[in-house]
C-alpha cells in the first residue's frame, strides 16, 4: 500500500491503522480494525474496502468480491476508496473492474483532472485502445495539455498497430493520427522531444520516408537530444529504406570520420558501396555529390578511406581504437564473397590478423573479434598463424612440467587468446587421445598457475585464468563424446567444481556442470546451481529450459514442481508487470517503448517454454496428487483443467537462448539453423503429445461425472455423447501426433554436445510408455459403450475389453523390463551411470498413473451394473452365479497391477540397497592429484546421493498407487 500523504480528512486518521496493518501483512489485525471502525461509522466504504483487502489476502475472494461490490454500486467518489478499490481489484486479477469505477466517478465529477486519467490509465491496462483515444481527448478539453493530446494520437496508432486489418491501418488511425499531429505542427504547439519521436512514428508506420526525413531535418529535429546521434541514427533508417545509397555512403562516411570506433556505420558504408557498383552510379560533373556531401563510390576509394583511418591510429601515442582495423578485415570478407580482385589491395588476411593480435591480443575481446574472419585464412595457414602468434605471447622460462608460463595478465591473456583461436580452427579436435590428454595437462597447469593473478579478488569477480580451466573441461567432454569413456565425464566434473570454488560467481562453469549433472542423471545437485546463477526476468524464459527439461525426467519430483514454479511465476508476473511499463511510458512520453512493451508481453505468451511449463505442472500435479489426495475429478476441477487447447500452435515462438554455453569450435561442429529448427520440431511435437494426454485425462474426469445412462438417447441429451465425441476426437489426434513423433524419433538426430537438450520424445516412444498410455485411454472409449449396452447384450465387447486389460499388463511388464539393470555400477574401479534406466522407470510411474486412472473408471463403471445384475438374479432366483466376463478381467488386472507395483518396488529396493553399498571412497583415480581427485570424489557423491533421492520419491510415489490399488474393488 502507498504511503498516503497529509489530507485534512477526520477519516484519513480513522483509516490509518488498517493502512499501517495492511502494510506489515498483518492481515487478521486489519479486519479487526475495520469491522471495529465499521461498527462506529457505517457509511464509511474505504473501511469496508480495506477489509476485503485484507480478506482477500487470507484467501477469502469470496467473500472479498462481495464486500467490493457493494461500495462499487454505490459509485464512490472518495480517493480513497477509488484507490483501495483499484488495489484490490488488481490484485483480484481483474483489471477491467477498476474501468467502471472511473467510467462512474468521471460521470459524478466531470471536470476532476485526477479521475479522468485514472481513467485512461484504467484503460490502458486493459488495452482498450479506442477508448483511450477518446478519454485522452475528454482530458485535453478539460486541461489543454499537450501530454494529454499526445495520448490520445498514441491510443490511435495503437490502435492502428493492433487492427487485424492492415488496410485500416494504413487508411484510418495511422492518417487520422498524423493528421492530429500536423495540426499541432502548424500551431507551433510540439514542446517534447517524444511529441516529435511520435510523429516520426506515425510516418515510418505510413511509409512516408520522404516527409519523415524533412522532419528529422527539419527544425523539429532539434528536439531530438536525448540519444547520441538519434538523428543521424534515424536519417541513416531512412536512406536505406528510400534506397538512397549516395546519401547513405556520404553520412556513414562524415560519421566514421567523426568517431572511426563507431561499428554501427562500417557496415552501412560498405552496403552502399557495394548497391552504388551494382547500379554503375557516377557523381555529377558539378556541384555536390549528394545533400549529405561527398560519396566514395569505387573500391579503391573505401580501401584508402579505410587505409587512412588506420594510419591515423598507427600514428598515435594513445592506444589505437579496434574499429579501423576491423574495417578492413570485414572489407577483405565482403569483397571475397563478390569475388573482387581489389580485396588484394589490402594485404595478406593472415598477416593483418597477426598484425591485429599483436596490437589487441592482450584483450578479452581479441577472440571474438578475430573468430569472425578464420574463414580468410586457407586450411594450410593455419598451423603458421598459430605459430605466428605464439611468437608474439611473451612467456617465462620453462618449468619442471615443461611449460613456460605468462608472467603478468596481459601475456596470460595473450596466451588464452592462442589457445582459444587454436581450438576455433580444430587444431584441439585433429589431436589424437593422448595429444589431447596433454593438452588438458597444459591447460591445467597454465589455469593453476594463473590464479596467483587473482589472489586478492573479491569473491564476486572471476579469475584470469578461468577460461583455461574451462577450456580444460571442453576437451575432456570432446574425448567423453568421441571414446565413451565416463572417467573423462567425472574428471570434467571434477575440474570444474575446483574452477567454482575459486570463482564461485562464473555462470560458463555453473552451466556446464548443470548440463553435465542432468547429461548423468543427477538433478540433485542442479537445483542449487541454478538459483545460484540468479536469472532474472527474461532469462527464466531463454534459459530455463536447461532445468525444466530434466527435472521430472529424472525423478525430482519436488524439485520438479519448484523449478516449474519459477518459470510459471515469471511468465504469470510479466502479464500484469506489462501493464505497468505501457502506463509508465504514457506517463513520460516514451511512445516508442510502447509497442515494445506488447510485443514483449506476446513473446512470452507465445512461448514454448510457456506451454511446456504449464503443461508438464498440471501433468506433474496430478502424477502425484490425483486419486491421492483427491479424485481425479476434484484434481481437474482444482485446476480448472479443460479438454480446450490454449496453446497458440500458429504463434509459436521458440525463445530458449541456445548460444548460452561458451564455445571455442570450429564451424562444422557448430550448431546449425537445421539442429535449431529440428529440435524446436522435436519439442513442439512433445508437447503436443503432452498436452493431448493432459486434455484426455481431464476430459476423462469429465466422463466420470456423468451419471449412469441405459438409453443413449437421454445420455446425449445430458452431454454424455458431447464429451464421448470429445475424448475420441482427442484420442485420433494423439494417434496421429504419435505417427508424426514416431518418424522424427527414426531420424536418430544428434545435436552438439553444446546444444539444445533431446526432447523426451525418442525414450518415450522407445520405452513403450506413449503406446500403452494411449491404448489404456482408448480402452475407456469400450467402457463407455459398455455403460451404454449393459452387461447383458455386449459379451462380444466384454472380450474385447478383457483382452485390452491383458494387453496393457503385458505393455507395462515390457516397460518395466526395460528400467532393469543397475543405474550405478562399478567396472574395473570406473563408476558408470545408467540415466536412461532411470528416465524409463519415470515413464513407467507416469503410465502406470493413467492406467490406474482408466480403472478407477471403469469400476465406477462397473459398480452399479454389477449391482444391477444381482437385482436381477435376486429377483429370478438364478443359482448360475458366474461372474461376467469383465468383472473377472477387471480383477484380474487389479492383481495383475499390485503385482507390477510390488515388482517395481522391489527393483528400487534393490537398487537402493546396490547404490548406498557403493563404496566411492575406495575408487582410485588414476593420473590425478589428490586435490582433483577430492573434486572428482565430491562430484560423484553428489551423483550418487541425487540417485538416491529420486528412487526413494519413486518409491515413495509407487507406494501411494499401490495404495490406491486397494479402492478399486468393485
Amino acid at each position: 500500500m502507498a504511503a498516503r500523504g497529509h489530507v485534512q480528512d477526520p477519516n484519513d486518521r480513522r483509516l490509518r491503522p488498517i493502512y499501517d496493518y495492511l502494510d506489515n501483512g498483518n492481515n487478521k489485525m486489519a479486519i479487526q480494525q475495520a469491522d471495529k471502525l465499521l461498527k462506529k461509522h457505517k457509511d464509511l466504504h474505504c473501511a469496508k474496502v480495506l477489509k476485503a483487502i485484507g480478506l482477500q489476502r487470507t484467501g477469502k475472494q469470496d467473500e472479498a468480491f462481495t464486500l467490493a461490490q457493494e461500495v462499487a454500486t454505490l459509485e464512490p467518489t472518495d480517493d480513497n476508496s477509488l484507490q483501495a478499490l483499484t488495489i484490490l481489484y488488481r490484485e483480484m486479477h481483474r483489471p477491467e473492474l477498476v474501468t467502471k469505477l472511473y467510467e462512474a466517478a468521471v460521470k459524478k465529477v466531470p471536470l476532476s483532472e485526477e479521475y479522468h486519467s485514472h481513467l485512461f490509465m484504467a484503460y490502458a491496462r486493459v488495452g482498450e485502445y479506442k477508448k483511450m483515444q477518446q478519454a485522452g481527448m475528454a482530458l485535453y478539453k478539460i486541461v489543454p495539455k499537450n501530454p494529454y493530446y499526445f495520448w490520445s494520437v498514441m491510443s490511435l496508432v495503437m490502435q492502428a498497430i493492433s487492427a487485424q486489418d492492415e488496410k485500416l491501418a494504413q487508411t484510418m488511425f495511422l492518417p487520422l493520427a498524423e493528421r492530429m499531429v500536423e495540426k499541432m505542427v502548424k500551431e507551433e504547439k510540439i514542446e517534447a522531444e517524444a511529441e516529435v519521436q511520435l510523429y516520426f512514428m506515425i510516418l515510418e508506420r505510413l511509409g512516408k520516408c520522404v516527409e519523415a526525413l524533412e522532419v528529422i531535418r527539419g527544425p523539429l529535429g532539434d528536439k531530438l537530444t536525448s540519444e547520441l546521434q538519434s538523428r543521424e541514427n534515424k536519417c541513416m533508417m531512412l536512406y536505406q529504406r528510400l534506397q538512397r545509397w549516395p546519401e547513405c555512403n556520404a553520412l556513414a562516411h562524415k560519421l566514421l570520420l567523426k568517431n572511426p570506433d563507431d561499428w554501427q556505420f562500417y557496415p552501412s558504408y560498405f552496403d552502399s558501396l557495394f548497391h552504388l557498383m551494382d547500379q554503375s552510379w557516377s557523381p555529377p560533373e558539378e556541384g555536390e555529390h549528394c545533400s549529405e556531401g561527398l560519396v566514395h563510390h569505387t573500391v579503391a576509394e573505401v580501401v584508402r578511406f579505410v587505409e587512412e583511418r588506420i594510419k591515423c591510429e598507427d600514428g598515435k601515442d594513445s592506444r589505437s581504437l579496434r574499429g579501423p582495423y576491423l574495417a578492413r578485415l570485414e572489407l577483405m570478407h565482403r569483397l571475397r564473397e563478390r569475388g573482387c580482385p581489389e580485396e588484394s589491395l589490402l594485404g595478406d588476411p593472415l598477416e593483418l590478423m597477426v598484425q591485429f593480435f599483436g596490437k589487441f591480443g592482450d584483450k578479452p575481446c581479441c577472440i571474438t573479434d578475430l573468430k569472425i574472419y578464420l574463414h580468410l585464412l586457407s586450411p594450410e595457414q593455419h598451423v603458421q598463424f598459430i605459430n605466428h602468434l605464439s611468437e608474439a605471447v611473451p612467456l617465462g622460462e620453462q618449468g619442471e612440467e615443461g611449460f613456460a608460463f605468462p608472467e603478468d595478465t596481459k601475456a596470460l591473456q595473450r596466451h588464452l587468446c592462442v589457445c582459444q583461436l587454436s581450438r576455433a580452427l580444430g587444431l584441439h579436435h585433429s589431436l589424437d587421445i593422448d595429444g589431447k590428454l596433454r593438452l588438458i595437462t597444459e591447460l591445467k597447469a597454465h589455469y593453476r598457475h594463473g590464479l596467483k593473478f587473482g589472489k586478492h579478488a573479491l569473491k564476486t569477480e572471476l579469475q584470469f585464468s578461468d577460461m583455461y580451466c574451462l577450456m580444460a573441461a571442453h576437451v575432456y567432454i570432446d574425448l567423453w563424446t568421441e571414446t565413451g569413456d565416463e572417467n573423462m565425464a567425472w574428471q570434467c566434473l571434477g575440474i570444474l567444481q575446483e574452477g567454482l570454488s575459486h570463482s564461485s560467481s562464473n555462470a560458463q562453469f555453473k552451466l556446464l556442470l548443470l548440463l553435465l549433472y542432468c547429461r548423468l542423471g543427477a538433478f540433485e545437485p542442479v537445483v542449487d546451481l541454478y538459483s545460484s546463477l540468479d536469472a532474472k526476468h527474461v532469462q527464466h524464459d531463454t534459459i530455463g529450459f536447461l532445468l525444466t527439461r530434466y527435472a521430472e525426467s529424472l525423478g525430482q519430483f519436488a524439485a520438479a514442481s519448484q523449478s516449474c514454479n519459477f518459470s510459471l511465476r515469471f511468465f504469470h508476473s510479466n502479464q500484469k508487470d506489462t501493464s505497468e511499463y505501457i502506463i509508465q511510458a504514457y506517463k513520460y512520453g516514451a511512445f516508442e517503448k510502447i509497442p515494445e512493451f506488447i510485443a514483449l508481453r506476446n513473446r512470452l505468451n507465445q512461448s514454448l517454454h510457456f506451454a511446456q511449463v504449464r503443461t508438464e505442472r498440471m501433468l506433474l500435479d496430478l502424477f502425484l496428487e490425483a486419486d491421492i489426495v483427491l479424485s481425479l475429478e476434484e484434481s481437474v476441477k482444482a485446476m480448472s483443467l479443460s479438454a480446450e487447447d490454449d496453446i497458440p500452435w500458429d504463434n509459436m515462438r521458440d525463445n530458449r537462448d541456445l548460444t548460452v554455453f561458451t564455445s571455442w569450435d570450429p564451424k562444422e561442429r557448430q550448431l546449425t539453423d537445421e539442429h535449431r529448427s529440428q529440435s524446436l520440431e522435436e519439442e513442439s511435437v512433445w508437447l503436443r503429445i503432452r498436452s493431448l494426454t493432459l486434455r484426455l485425462l481431464a476430459s476423462l474426469a469429465a466422463l466420470g461425472h456423468t451419471p449412469s445412462q441405459q438409453n443413449s438417447e437421454i445420455s446425449n441429451e445430458n452431454g454424455v455423447g458431447d464429451k464421448t465425441s470429445v475424448f475420441s476426437s482427442l484420442l485420433s489426434e494423439l494417434s496421429q501426433t504419435l505417427q508424426t513423433a514416431a518418424q522424427i524419433a527414426e531420424k536418430h538426430i544428434q545435436y552438439p554436445f553444446l546444444g539444445p537438450p533431446s526432447a523426451r520424445l525418442a525414450q518415450a516412444l522407445s520405452s513403450g510408455s506413449c503406446q500403452c498410455q494411449a491404448a489404456a485411454l482408448q480402452l475407456s472409449v469400450h467402457l463407455q459403450e459398455l455403460e451404454t449396452a449393459g452387461l447383458d447384450d455386449s459379451s462380444e465387447l466384454q472380450t474385447q475389453i478383457c483382452n485390452g486389460f491383458k494387453s496393457l499388463v503385458v505393455q507395462l511388464q515390457e516397460i518395466l523390463n526395460k528400467c532393469k539393470g543397475d543405474l550405478l555400477e562399478m567396472k574395473e574401479s570406473t563408476l558408470k551411470t545408467w540415466p536412461s534406466l532411470l528416465e524409463n522407470l519415470i515413464f513407467f510411474v507416469e503410465t502406470v498413473c493413467i492406467v490406474l486412472w482408466m480403472a478407477s473408471y471403469c469400476a465406477k463403471i462397473l459398480r452399479p451394473l454389477k449391482t444391477s445384475l444381482q437385482k436381477k438374479k435376486k429377483k429370478k432366483k438364478d443359482a448360475n452365479t458366474a461372474l461376467p466376463v469383465v468383472v473377472c478381467g477387471f480383477q484380474e488386472l487389479t492383481g495383475s497391477l499390485q503385482d507390477l507395483l510390488n515388482q517395481a518396488l522391489e527393483h528400487i529396493k534393490g537398487q537402493e540397497i546396490g547404490m548406498t553399498a557403493l563404496k566411492l571412497a575406495g575408487l582410485t583415480l588414476e593420473g590425478c592429484t589428490q586435490e582433483e581427485a577430492s573434486f572428482t570424489k565430491a562430484a560423484m557423491d553428489k551423483v550418487q546421493s541425487s540417485y538416491l533421492r529420486s528412487l526413494q520419491e519413486v518409491g515413495d510415489l509407487l507406494k501411494k498407487r499401490a495404495e490406491t490399488i486397494k479402492n478399486l474393488k468393485i
